[in-house]
């Protein structure tokens, strides 16, 4: 990492996302900082330490945070009282919270600290460093670490982290349906491995077209339309109002249950 960066960070809960949070601190080359991981996802959390130096498997939670400057929570979140249950957080420590829907006041309560809490919302990609990660709130050392791994996004309070929160719920709904794009060329005859070459290089291309931010996201779909065309067919007879508005209406509904106190 760049110098002047947070130098000794832990992370409690060694899933996806801390492989990736690993992988994208470690991965760089020199100036990596030290990583102190929970036994918590042991085949995981051996499987790292083995492969980066500086990465060290604690003997529990507590001592993950001793180590650290600043620890990451990312337990899931119906784990987090047991995991969390008598830990000791001191005040000059600095907590990010990655639990998907537990926000901070929450987690002030079981933790019993008054050290900085963050939360953010990193996702897989962190591991190429390529995640713009949303924050709340804004945090001196916290936003140069997610900038390390991508890209940080601060927002103005919970309103708006929720907003961004329910958005990142569309990933697996975004794969399926090319999974029934893949499905439907096969039911017309395809070879399995010809339809799923050509979706994923279809919309890998779509990807790479987003870098483009000089377009808007209507400007793009306008301009892979033409008047009459097979584009604009697919996108006024499927994805109509109706259907847009069902969206909007599983986003609304998400989101709502994210603002609800737990």
């Amino acid at each position: 990492m760049e110098e002047g960066t947070v130098k000794r960070i832990g992370i409690i809960g060694v899933g996806e996302l801390g492989r990736a949070l690993v992988t994208g601190l470690c991965g760089g080359g020199d100036g990596s900082p030290e990583v102190f991981l929970s036994p918590r996802g042991a085949r995981a959390a051996a499987e790292l330490s083995g492969r980066y130096e500086g990465v060290q498997v604690c003997a529990g939670n507590q001592a993950v945070v001793d180590r650290s400057e600043m620890v990451l929570i990312a337990v899931r979140r119906q784990d987090r009282h047991e995991a969390l249950a008598g830990l000791r957080v001191d005040d000059d420590k600095v907590v990010v919270n990655v639990m998907a829907g537990v926000g901070n006041d929450d987690l002030r309560r079981t933790l019993a600290t008054d050290a900085p809490l963050v939360r953010a919302i990193p996702l897989p990609d962190v591991a190429e460093r390529r995640c713009v990660t949303v924050t709340y709130p804004s945090h001196p050392v916290v936003d140069p670490f997610f900038e390390y791994l991508g890209g940080v996004l601060p927002v103005a309070d919970e309103a708006a982290f929720n907003v961004f929160s329910a958005l990142t719920g569309t990933l697996t709904t975004h794969y399926s349906y090319l999974a029934t794009l893949t499905s439907w060329a096969i039911d017309q005859g395809i070879a399995s491995d010809d339809a799923d070459r050509y979706v994923r290089g279809l919309f890998q291309g779509a990807g790479r077209a987003l870098s483009d931010e000089a377009r808007s996201l209507h400007q793009l779909a306008a301009n892979h339309e033409t008047p009459n065309g097979n584009n604009e067919r697919i996108r006024t007879t499927w994805f109509d109002p109706a259907n847009s508005a069902a969206l909007a209406k599983a986003l609304d509904d998400l989101l709502a249950d994210l603002k609800r106190p737990r």
